[in-house]
């Protein structure tokens, strides 16, 4: 008697069969968006000081070499996976995508799929597929198959995103690839208090991990190590240990779940996006004058105030490291205003320690609002007011930013963002060419890339100093 196929039979069956050739143009242009903006993330992260502790470590561990580093060297491809997703996860500028119950960074499968496809030796186009399988089965696991209210990490959906990715770019077979599926997604149920309370390194490196497991679960499949056919419906299985029952009909998925992801215009928290369009916009107006404050109200969704704003995540006031700002609306809204940009300049220990910021912020207030969150995630409402000493008041309100699902970033606007956080490493020349490169790699074989990658310094050319501009 013939039986039927599993959950994790049927998506291997779609990972193995995805066509990147039948995506529309649009999404095409937004993967191609996403690979540069993610590699641009990366490069800018390569001198923080966890990421030189983590090359050093890499370096002293070695591998079989047919991985590249960002920055030169090579690896084993679970290793190159840690750490190339280390330096797109880093900063926390990399890409979104917002489900009602659920947000992840599908950019984080970058580095695993890139290391799996490099040491496979494929084409530019196999890459590209195999990131966009990646993003794929990531947003629809979160549209289906939230864990966030379960104190489980969104990494955990990322464990099937990654391992189908990497065995799309190393060419398993169905069964190697539900194998591989099967055993990162056993593995990887991490903890949400990874991003509660005080926050650790580890907020950047959680994915890095996962990369790294389920990069190197495609690797023991491919040699024949199984895993278990149920991981989802089974006893005690995802489903029934975390996720609660769910469906997905892979044999009606396609490869456009990346035209609803979003980029980040400015250095933070995704959900804080229009908040601080909107504090950019206030401190860009006449007669604004940041000593005269009295009080700074911010109204936004519910999930934005529940993470960054003060609510079930923890308090958001005590901001002593880089990874508790850029997790903080009080902070983040603060240092726009004063400021007039959120980039990685914002995030030093000298700009967080600044007594300007750390006074502003305990002015701030954050509050749900019914009625943006209602509107959330199709739209991200947020509204700005600043009350002065005077009695004067400032406010702006936003619902979408140059970068959201409303308002696609485009060639042109990725390049920019790219360009300012890749030339200071790279100068003028390399960071065009690795564009160029990019841009036209559904020609070229991945290794043009790589190799490119490999010849980035570590080093900026110029010390990154705190910034005022205006502007963004």
């Amino acid at each position: 008697m013939t039986r039927s196929a599993s959950q994790v039979e049927r998506l291997a069956r779609f990972v193995t069969s995805a066509d990147g050739g039948a995506m529309s143009p649009a999404a095409r242009e937004q993967l191609l968006i996403r690979v540069l903006d993610t590699i641009g993330v990366a490069i800018a992260a390569q001198d923080a000081e966890p990421m030189r502790a983590i090359r050093g470590l890499t370096e002293r561990l070695g591998g079989n070499g047919s991985a590249t580093l960002i920055g030169g060297g090579t690896s084993a491809p679970d290793r190159a996976a840690f750490y190339n997703t280390a330096l797109s996860r880093y900063l926390d500028f990399m890409d979104s995508y917002l489900a009602p119950g659920e947000t992840c960074h599908p950019s984080d499968n970058l580095g695993a799929v890139l290391a799996a496809a490099e040491s496979a030796g494929a084409s530019g186009r196999e890459f590209l597929t195999a990131l966009a399988v990646a993003y794929q089965v990531q947003t629809r696991l979160s549209d289906v198959a939230p864990v966030r209210a379960k104190g489980f990490d969104h990494t955990v959906q990322g464990a099937y995103a990654v391992a189908a990715g990497t065995a799309r770019a190393l060419g398993l077979t169905a069964e190697q690839t539900a194998n591989a599926i099967a055993i990162s997604g056993t593995a990887n149920n991490a903890l949400r208090v990874t991003r509660t309370g005080d926050l650790s390194h580890w907020k950047g490196l959680a994915y890095p991990q996962v990369a790294k497991e389920g990069t190197h679960a495609a690797l023991l499949a491919g040699v024949g190590i199984t895993g278990p056919r149920l991981v989802f419906e089974g006893n005690k299985g995802f489903a029934q240990s975390i996720a609660g029952e769910f469906d997905i009909d892979w044999s009606a998925e396609d490869l456009e779940s990346v035209r609803r992801t979003v980029v980040k215009k400015h250095n933070a928290e995704i959900h804080s996006q229009t908040a601080l369009d909107a504090a950019i916009d206030i401190a860009t107006r006449e007669g604004f004058d940041t000593a005269r404050i009295a009080r700074v109200r911010v109204d936004t969704f519910q999930v934005a105030y529940d993470i960054i704003g003060g609510g079930e995540e923890g308090d958001k006031r005590s901001i002593r490291t880089k990874e508790e700002a850029d997790h903080s609306l009080p902070y983040l809204v603060a240092v726009a205003l004063l400021d007039g940009i959120v980039e990685p300049a914002q995030f030093t220990p000298a700009r967080i320690g600044a007594s300007d910021v750390q006074g502003l912020l305990t002015k701030v207030e954050i509050r749900p609002d019914a009625a943006f969150t209602r509107r959330f995630p199709s739209e991200m409402p947020s509204r700005v007011e600043v009350e002065m000493h005077d009695g004067a008041r400032f406010s702006a309100e936003r619902s979408s930013y140059r970068g959201s699902v409303a308002e696609p970033l485009d060639w042109d606007g990725a390049v920019t963002k790219y360009t300012l956080l890749a030339v200071p490493f790279t100068g003028t020349r390399l960071a065009d060419r690795i564009a160029a490169t990019v841009r036209d790699l559904d020609e070229l074989p991945v290794s043009a890339l790589a190799d490119l990658l490999a010849t980035v310094p570590r080093e900026r050319a110029a010390t990154l100093a705190a910034s005022s501009r205006t502007g963004s």
